[in-house]
């Protein structure tokens, strides 16, 4: 089973052999539990809960902590699934997981939440140009425009661009490629950005789709 739960820690770079500088973003991952294998008979789907992030019991319920104490496992704050494709299952619960499960060279995916940038107007969210501020509009240069389609059929469709909520999404930054593996300091470096702010919680998971 391949997969890993971390928290990004920042971007830094590093030095090829031929001394080509490369962007990374480190990634503090792991160590992590395996704190329940779901199968198709029981549960309909198959996959593997790991748990991250050790924290205070008084922080948890009483369910959440009686489902880790199953396993004899801490307190974990945060528990996320890997669903398995191929239904072969290569862990048992409570097993723990380090970042040595991927190599150098590696594609992998990383899933994360991206940084919320609350109410936007429609230039920052949708990238709209200016209108101009000639012939008495000077007050109306950032607005969005006319988002009605006259009579017919007289009312906004669905979709429309406009102004609203902005990040705070779950992204998938894919195909990237592993630069650095620290199995002693739990690190693993990614080639390029990823989503979410420095400490956000990410997934990373092999590549689905190679290009």
């Amino acid at each position: 089973m391949k997969g890993i739960i971390g928290k990004k820690v920042g971007m830094t770079q590093v030095f090829d052999e031929q001394g080509n500088a490369i962007p990374v973003t480190v990634i503090q991952a792991g160590p992590c539990y395996v704190t329940q294998v779901r199968n198709g008979e029981r549960d309909g789907y198959v996959a593997i809960q790991l748990g991250f992030g050790e924290a205070k019991p008084q922080r948890l319920t009483q369910g959440q902590l009686g489902h880790l104490r199953r396993n004899n496992l801490p307190a974990l704050r945060h528990l996320r699934e890997f669903r398995v494709r191929n239904g072969e299952v290569d862990v048992e619960e409570g097993q723990q997981i380090t970042v040595d499960v991927f190599e150098k060279g590696e594609r992998v995916d990383v899933i994360g939440t991206s940084k919320g940038r609350g109410f936007a107007g429609t230039i920052k969210r949708h990238h709209f140009k200016r209108q101009p501020k000639t012939h008495g509009a000077s007050d109306r240069v950032r607005a969005p425009g006319s988002v009605g389609s006259a009579t017919t059929p007289g009312r906004t469709l669905p979709g429309q661009r406009m102004a609203g909520h902005m990040g705070n999404d779950r992204v998938t930054a894919q195909n990237v490629e592993v630069i650095v593996v620290d199995a002693e300091r739990h690190l693993i470096a990614v080639k390029g950005s990823i989503p979410g702010a420095k400490g956000g919680v990410v997934m990373v998971k092999p590549a689905r789709v190679r290009r």
